[in-house]
């Protein structure tokens, strides 16, 4: 959960490695440090605790002409944040940096080798275990620096993605992976290693995404080699990426998380264009094609997923046995490996991820396909691992999402996850043609209504005011809007540090209702035609106990309107659809209970955005 650059070629190095991380920032942000050769190929090394900006600050009479350099941002595993566990870490001649995002399992092992060899460590580090065993290979085999990297990640057990640099080898960078994304931008005779595309694209559009256990060798000549750790030269594809430069800018917004919560209404429409026909009522999913019989057969679809991800999957669960009558599971994927679960030729499993880099999910991806199940993938970030190892999928088509807090992402996922489950009624025969219709007619209208619920943000924002230094939040919502519950209440967990627990409002007298006093706001989601009666009883639960109800109505919803202490009124639409337009109202709270409470709502403390170690 890192942020890794590299350059080698004929352009001033240390402005792109700088730039580069603080495009890279949302990856993590508790240190950050450089390394580069000067011009008499000494290795300098500069790291400091915090975000760019303070390592910006460190940086001191760097000279001009250097060519060659890495950068890192870290996000901590082993060892607290500060300037020795920062990267790059040095090997024990100080002739060897390295690089590193995941996680080294069997680094203690190999930390007592190379001490009783007469090595000294200086950090907690795993990464600085990588320096020293790539030293001890090159010194006591007698090899290249690209041989002794591929030597040490054959004792290596763990996830990784690599960057090394030596003062003995000036000439070149050596890069590896192995369940941790890398990326190699291809310019006019340089290169670029990152761990996404984010610092690559205003330099270049052309990329290789290496996969597991490859090791690739890039030098100042313009020539560059793909291995594997088994010593075997791979042909690179080389691929053109889709992003813009501008995508990756706050485009006048104070934060990303602003800027993505309002680029709504175009990221769904953009999830629907070229699949959702009104006009002559189809809906087409070119990825899955090949699969729908599959689908359409299953007797069981499994989605995986971690976080806001996995409350996407559970909308999905309704979708799929409400609409397909198809049984469905929605399993956190870093569980799901580690329960022996059953699993079948005939199941369909279903992979939801924004970043396409979740290791967790991964992992599970790798178990299921072990067991012959079809697995299909949902994700945003083209070329990503995830896309790449499935069998079959959908990109959401939502553009990169910078705030680490999801929230275009995951009304995307819904997006898709929506049209997938009405593809499938339709084939199936489960849904009447009134019905489909009718759905079809108000998904196109659904990205108008998002703009509608975006102008109500000002009294949004006085709500948020009222209950800035609360202590405690709960949220409930019935069958769909469960889910959305459960979203409401991590995205203001995640940003606003505050503690908030989601709940079907029925299970509320089952504990939860014991908090419940003049100091717990309780935001009820009741949007729900078919339960409107019993969510009703919920608020008056709530009431008696002089809890403050702050609720998410339909316009019109008279009744709950004057019950709660506070309504946000948002347009009314097929119950199915309601949590693409439900969620919006969560967003924007959180957002600004967040920034009132004075917290850095786009990288918010522990988190970062692409969750590669387990």
């Amino acid at each position: 959960m890192c942020g890794i650059v590299g350059y080698i070629g004929t352009k001033e190095a240390i402005p792109i490695i700088l730039n580069g991380l603080r495009r890279l920032e949302y990856r993590g942000y508790d240190s950050a440090g450089i390394a580069y050769l000067n011009g008499d190929n000494t290795l300098k090394v500069f790291k400091k605790k915090g975000k760019v900006n303070e390592l910006v600050k460190h940086l001191k009479n760097i000279p001009t002409n250097i060519h060659i350099a890495i950068g890192h941002t870290r996000w901590a595993t082993h060892g607290a944040p500060n300037d020795i566990n920062a990267h790059p870490q040095l090997s024990a001649s100080g002739k060897i940096t390295v690089i590193h995002n995941g996680i080294i399992e069997n680094y203690s092992i190999i930390k007592e080798a190379l001490i009783k060899q007469g090595y000294n460590f200086v950090s907690e580090t795993d990464t600085e275990v990588i320096a020293n065993l790539i030293e001890e290979i090159q010194s006591r085999d007698g090899v290249i620096l690209s041989e002794a990297v591929r030597l040490a990640l054959n004792e290596v057990i763990g996830a990784y993605a690599i960057v090394v640099m030596s003062s003995d080898f000036p000439d070149e960078l050596i890069a590896a992976r192995k369940s941790s994304p890398l990326v190699i931008g291809i310019g006019e005779n340089e290169f670029f290693l990152a761990s996404d595309a984010t610092p690559i694209v205003e330099h270049t559009k052309n990329v290789v995404y290496l996969n597991d256990e490859e090791i690739v060798s890039v030098k100042n000549d313009g020539t560059f080699l793909i291995k594997t750790i088994e010593n075997k030269i791979k042909t690179p594809f080389i691929e053109e990426l889709q992003m813009e430069l501008e995508m990756l800018e706050r485009g006048g917004y104070d934060y990303f998380m602003l800027k993505e919560i309002y680029e709504q209404p175009t990221t769904v429409k953009d999830s629907m264009r070229g699949r959702l026909n009104l006009e002559k009522g189809t809906i087409s999913l070119g990825g899955i094609k090949d699969y729908e019989h599959k689908l359409m057969n299953a007797p069981r679809i499994i989605l995986l997923a971690c976080g806001t991800s996995w409350h996407a999957a559970l909308i999905g669960e309704y979708l799929f046995e409400d609409l397909a009558r198809i049984p469905v599971e929605v399993d956190y994927a870093s569980e799901f490996r580690y329960r022996n679960p059953i699993i079948k030729e005939e199941d369909v499993v279903i992979a939801i991820s924004q970043s396409g880099e979740t290791l967790d999910t991964m992992a599970a991806i790798e178990l299921a396909k072990s067991k012959g199940a079809t697995v299909l993938g949902i994700c945003n970030v083209v070329g990503s691992t995830i896309s790449r190892i499935t069998d079959a999928g959908c990109y959401t088509h939502a553009g990169p999402e910078i705030g680490v807090a999801s929230t275009k992402a995951f009304t995307a996922q819904v997006t898709i996850l929506t049209l997938m489950a009405l593809l499938l009624a339709r084939k199936k025969g489960t849904i009447t043609d009134t019905h489909y219709h009718q759905i079809l007619i108000e998904l196109d209208k659904i990205p108008a209504k998002i703009e509608a619920v975006l102008k109500i943000s000002k009294q949004i924002e006085k709500i948020a005011a009222e209950f800035k230094d609360a202590r405690n939040f709960l949220y409930l919502g019935r069958a769909y809007n469960f889910p959305i519950a459960l979203e409401g209440a991590l995205k203001l967990k995640e940003i606003s540090y505050i503690h908030a627990e989601g709940y079907p409002a029925a299970e509320m007298k089952h504990g939860p209702i014991a908090l419940i006093d003049e100091e717990m706001p309780v935001v009820v989601i009741a949007t729900n035609q078919s339960a409107y009666e019993k969510i009703t009883n919920n608020i008056m639960e709530v009431k008696a106990r002089r809890g403050k109800i702050i609720a998410i109505v339909a316009e019109g919803n008279g009744k709950i309107k004057e019950l709660a202490d506070y309504a946000i009124e948002i347009p009314e639409t097929e119950e199915i659809l309601s949590p693409l337009l439900s969620i919006i109202p969560l967003q924007i709270l959180a957002y600004h209970i967040a920034l009132m409470r004075g917290c850095n709502v786009d990288q918010p403390r522990n988190l970062a955005k692409s969750v590669t170690v387990e």
